[in-house]
């Protein structure tokens, strides 16, 4: 009998030491848990923190101004995605690094927190300390500001203006090179890109945003060739250009409308005074049928190039589009391969043939500025898009296809048609902004897409 008492005396024993040794393993688990929900959550505030930090670096007249207030978004934006006793722990953010380089701003965030003993069966479990580090580089950027000014827009003028003066307000002024391009029936510059020097002129670039007027139709293919005409005159000797180069494409309709040298059936009929040809628009609406109209200048908004240039129905006087896409190249050499970039007489990704009819001008639209923004990829270049109104939503143009899908293959977004995604290029973002109040928070979502890849 007393061997029985001592036998459950020992399993007394040894049930409590076992479950005193299971506390503390459940201790452990529960403290290294937080330990890392913890980490993770300082992970996402200095991440947070770090790109704040490196879209603020564009505010402030010289770099003391700048360092400054990169610093101060950082410790705003660490403050709000890691709340005061977040799990009971403690967070400390360090000081931020800000380090201007040759080509790029190095940011360093780092910070850690204390978190409180927990206690189990009168174990310790231990304090936590965890702690993270995230570096930012802030590449210096090459970008082109491409802006639809078509007649369509009028009613959405006044938002317009201001949304791209905000988009424009996130870059350095003093590092990033930034050149503005808007179109409607051609494409004007307003602001060269600067070719070697750094930065442009934010107030200048402002006010020609300011005074944009909205007239015309929607030849896209003219903004984004001028765009990408103007994005590759920055020369590649001695690493000029910026590692991070990007076009951001606003519209709010489909494309409709292209620049070409006509073949005339009057060998006299187009031609300057010297007996040279000229290039004009031909363009279509966004109705499925009607006669391509024209010929308006590819390098003004809104003006016809008269005459014999500007007939009552193209079709009567004009025998014929050309083979390839030749608006910026001398019709006399039509052999020269920068005029054979890219095809108008071709079976995808829509038929085209070279009778001026609806169907050859309105597919020849989109299919030539999808053909530029994916020769832009392969190139390096990163396409944004960013396109307004339900319009974009249904379908229009000859084939009845959606405005949006355009600029989607255009961006090489993921959410793109299968036919034109390809994630060995650059992939970049569309946002659609289904109304005026949409556009500035669709611009800063570019915006922030863009700083995120200059990571």
């Amino acid at each position: 009998m007393a061997t029985l008492h001592r036998q459950r005396g020992g399993i007394t024993v040894m049930v409590i030491i076992s479950l005193t040794t299971l506390l503390a393993v459940v201790g452990l688990a529960f403290s290294a848990g937080l330990s890392y929900m913890v980490k993770a959550k300082l992970n996402a505030a200095t991440d947070a923190a770090g790109l704040a930090a490196a879209r603020a670096i564009s505010n402030g007249a010289n770099q003391s101004d700048q360092i400054a207030n990169a610093k101060a978004a950082g410790q705003r934006f660490f403050n709000i995605n890691f709340p005061a006793n977040y799990l009971m722990s403690t967070a400390t953010l360090n000081d931020i690094s800000v380090v201007f380089n040759t080509s790029e701003v190095t940011i360093t965030v780092s910070a850690s927190a204390t978190m409180p003993t927990a206690l189990f069966g009168g174990f310790s479990t231990g304090p936590m300390s965890p702690g993270v580090l995230t570096e930012t580089k802030r590449k210096d950027l090459d970008m082109i500001l491409v802006m639809d000014t078509s007649g369509s827009l009028s009613g959405s003028a006044a938002n317009v203006r201001s949304s791209g003066q905000t988009f424009l307000n996130q870059f350095n002024a003093d590092r990033d090179r930034v050149g503005l391009v808007h179109f409607s029936y051609g494409a004007v510059v307003d602001d060269v890109i600067r070719p070697t020097a750094r930065g442009f002129d934010r107030t200048t670039m402002s006010n020609h945003i300011k005074n944009f007027s909205f007239t015309g139709s929607t030849a896209s293919p003219e903004g984004f060739y001028t765009a990408r005409t103007q994005i590759n005159s920055v020369p590649t000797a001695n690493n000029n250009r910026s590692n991070l180069r990007v076009i951001v494409f606003f519209s709010d309709g489909a494309p409709n409308s292209f620049g070409a040298y006509l073949n005339w059936k009057n060998t006299t009929d187009c031609k300057d005074s010297s007996g040279n040809p000229i290039p004009g628009t031909i363009i279509t609406d966004d109705d499925g049928s009607g006669t391509p109209g024209g010929l308006y200048r590819i390098d003004l908004q809104s003006t016809t190039l008269g005459g014999t240039c500007t007939p009552s129905d193209i079709t009567t006087k004009a025998n014929s589009l050309p083979d390839w896409y030749n608006a910026h190249n001398l019709a006399t050499n039509p052999n020269d391969p920068a005029a054979r970039e890219y095809p108008i007489v071709t079976s995808s990704p829509r038929v085209v043939t070279n009778a001026i009819t609806y169907a050859n001008v309105n597919r020849a639209s989109r299919n030539l500025v999808e053909a530029m923004a994916s020769k832009s990829r392969d190139e390096g270049i990163y396409v944004f898009t960013l396109g307004l109104g339900s319009s974009l939503k249904i379908g229009t143009g000859y084939d009845n296809e959606k405005g949006e899908d355009t600029l989607k293959c255009m961006a090489n977004s993921t959410d793109a048609p299968a036919r034109c995604f390809n994630a060995a290029k650059p992939v970049g973002v569309y946002c659609f902004a289904a109304t005026q109040a949409d556009l500035t928070p669709c611009f800063s979502k570019l915006a922030s897409a863009i700083l995120r890849i200059s990571k």
